[in-house]
């Protein structure tokens, strides 16, 4: 179990994909061996939900792919508008208004030969919307996670910013197998001083003395659930701190929770073996997940 397990939908096995702008059956839909992204993971990336009939947070992550692009000085050649009007397309020929998630991509685009500089890109960006019928598993937000803290660090900004949603994600995958041979759910990172960053998918908080602690967000994405998560509990009158801390702290903590665009809110119960808190769902998780769900609702409503 872990924090992007899904219920298995049928109709997924036959979905159209855009790519660039033309819709092709599931067995049919592939890009170049040229393909940038193919070839060096460079590219940047979005999640995105479609729920009750509206992209959520879409403005936000429209505003993140473009940061992202931006930084890696690569032009998406069309606006936020268009894009968003693709992806809401895809979504109505496939039939799909809600329970949706959807990997959102953009690369380079192909290259005339296998090396990385931009200069050798022989065509515009390569843009993959695919669209699929999704849920989290009812035990997802009831079943606490396992943790394991990797050796893998999330690096400093003049190395890869972590906060490039990028298609190169080694580090992350090396986290993850790592977590995965211990036995664990997800991998908790640390940042290059030893504190507390992030997980190789999804982003980290604790609960200490009914305050909500997460890192300062210098080591890792700048995630949208995590901004609106913190935003909910502020305007609900929980105190909420971005700091650095330790696994000191984190061991010690009365519940510890992450976040992520598919899951929404999911519990932890025990990180390197230690149990924390109860080792269940806590009482401000439990109800976070509330304030998260009739927040997304009304986003949703208001698009």
């Amino acid at each position: 179990m872990g924090t992007h397990d899904y219920l298995d939908d049928p109709r997924n096995a036959d979905i159209l994909i855009d790519i660039n702008g033309e819709h092709k059956r599931r067995a049919e839909a592939m890009v170049s061996v040229f393909d940038s992204g193919f070839i060096l993971g460079d590219g940047v990336w979005e999640g995105i939900r479609l729920h009750n009939g509206a992209l959520a947070f879409m403005d936000a992550h429209m505003e993140r792919l473009w940061e992202g692009a931006t930084a890696i000085d690569m032009d998406l050649g069309l606006t936020k508008a268009e894009l968003t009007d693709r992806t809401m397309a895809v979504c109505a020929a496939n039939g799909m208004t809600t329970d949706v998630h959807i990997r959102l991509m953009v690369t380079r685009g192909i290259k005339s030969t296998p090396y990385q500089h931009p200069r050798v890109t022989i065509s515009g960006p390569t843009i993959v919307i695919i669209p699929e019928w999704k849920s989290p598993t009812p035990e997802t937000a009831v079943r606490p996670l396992t943790l394991f803290t990797v050796h893998v660090r999330r690096g400093a900004a003049d190395v890869q910013d972590p906060k490039l949603n990028s298609h190169s994600k080694l580090n992350c995958i090396l986290a993850c197998i790592q977590a995965d041979k211990a036995g664990a759910d997800e991998g908790l990172m640390l940042d290059p001083d030893g504190f507390v960053a992030t997980c190789n998918s999804v982003h980290f908080f604790i609960v200490k003395k009914g305050e909500i602690w997460t890192s300062t967000g210098d080591y890792c994405l700048a995630g949208i659930t995590r901004a609106n998560i913190l935003d909910v509990a502020r305007e609900a009158g929980i105190p909420t701190h971005e700091r650095r801390f330790s696994l000191t702290d984190v061991y010690s903590a009365e519940e510890a929770f992450v976040t992520g665009t598919f899951a929404g809110v999911a519990p932890v119960g025990i990180i390197d073996g230690r149990t924390i808190g109860t080792g269940q769902r806590g009482v401000v998780t439990e109800r976070l997940q509330g304030l998260y769900k009739a927040f997304i609702d009304a986003d949703c409503a208001g698009s």
